[in-house]
């Protein structure tokens, strides 16, 4: 049987060795509670201030402004609905975009259904990117805080986000970005780039599932949105998890060593996947600009074909893509992120997320070309 072929590293991926090695003590002898003051506890609090550390020196931030999370998911919610708690009724707009990920676009809903929040949705371009001069121009003395994504998740463009995180500084606004897919794939400098806010998830970076953290900078107030203790410094209540803050803390400190030189090889064999599509496959696209963008992600409209059907038939050829957000797997929907780009509806739903990671080689990359083609074509008599 042929080696299976994964190549959906933006829905999740696999923890690296030195990880799992890392957690491994933290689930056996070094079991403490890191709120506990005998050496147990003295114990974990120092693994997990350790963790820290190394989550900041990825970001190049302040360790005591990192927030341990269960996730992406829940370090956006934290940013969102707790600046807006921690402001008046009189300063309660949010300012976001069309294709963030529904982490942030359902905070926002309930922002506003539950505290009468204003919500305004900047649209993108047909590149995928927002307009940073417009965005601006929607800032008032009524905005609490500016939501835009640093790259998505399903084309992989990066925004602009550092003239937006500027304008906001300069007129005393919070940003709040979600940086779930590009940490550990693109330097992020949190000393020369003035986010308040910023999410990242450790099952993006190698790291196990179902941990994360927040950046919240000095001085930015919010309002906990979990309740109960004093965990995080009265940020986040609840025991920490200290096995998966050390797994993330471990994840972060191999991403810092080694992204400038993988990002490079990554992006070689996605260019290589790409033309290869292109040439093969007449009327294949790309979604979004191909110029500013994540290295390790293609998107691929199809046109004439299902996006499903090539999903479920690279699958039974061991070779696993998806069709975007693993968030939104089961929705029958097009994906909003590509009809926010104006594509119609049969042209989004053929379309296919391709997304490299560590594992992922040249000879892989040859195999799911082939394969793709091969299937597009029988799928599509017309070619």
């Amino acid at each position: 049987m042929n080696k299976r072929i994964y190549l959906d590293h933006s829905a999740t991926t696999p923890v690296r060795p030195e990880v799992l090695e890392a957690m491994h003590p933290y689930f056996t002898a070094s079991f403490g509670n890191a709120g506990s003051i005998h050496a147990f506890g003295r114990e974990a609090r120092k693994a997990v201030d350790d963790a820290r550390d190394q989550v900041a020196a990825l970001l190049n931030a302040d360790p005591r402004e990192i927030v341990f999370t269960s996730g992406g998911t829940e370090a956006d919610n934290l940013a969102i609905l707790g600046a807006i708690e921690a402001l008046p009724v009189n300063k309660r707009r949010i300012v976001t975009t069309s294709i963030e990920h529904h982490a942030v676009l359902h905070a926002c809903e309930r922002a506003r259904l539950r505290l009468g929040a204003e919500v305004f949705v900047m649209p993108v371009g047909k590149d995928g990117i927002v307009d940073a001069e417009e965005t601006m121009s929607h800032i008032d003395e009524r905005t609490a805080i500016v939501s835009v994504m640093h790259a998505n998740n399903e084309i992989g463009t990066i925004q602009p986000i550092e003239q937006i995180a500027r304008a906001c500084a300069e007129r005393g606004v919070c940003f709040h970005t979600d940086a779930v897919q590009s940490v550990g794939r693109i330097p992020i400098d949190l000393r020369t780039l003035p986010v308040s806010f910023l999410a990242l998830s450790g099952h993006k970076i190698n790291a196990p599932k179902g941990i994360g953290a927040c950046f919240a900078r000095k001085g930015t107030e919010f309002a906990p949105q979990s309740v109960g203790g004093a965990q995080e410094r009265d940020r986040r209540a609840g025991t920490e998890n200290v096995a998966a803050i050390v797994g993330l803390g471990k994840a972060c400190e191999l991403a810092r060593a080694g992204m400038a030189q993988e990002s490079e090889r990554i992006q070689r064999l996605r260019d290589r996947f790409e033309t290869g599509i292109m040439i093969a496959i007449p009327g294949a696209h790309v979604n979004g600009t191909r110029d500013r963008r994540l290295p390790h992600l293609t998107n691929i409209c199809f046109p004439g074909v299902e996006g499903e059907s090539i999903i479920l038939g690279l699958d039974m050829e061991g070779i696993a893509v998806s069709s975007g957000s693993a968030c939104t797997s089961g929705s029958l929907e097009p994906s909003h992120v590509l009809l926010a780009l104006g594509l119609d509806y049969e042209h989004a739903q053929s379309a296919v997320r391709f997304s490299l990671g560590r594992g992922t080689t040249g000879p892989d990359i040859d195999r799911a070309m082939a394969a793709t083609t091969q299937l597009v074509r029988r799928l599509n008599r017309s070619l």
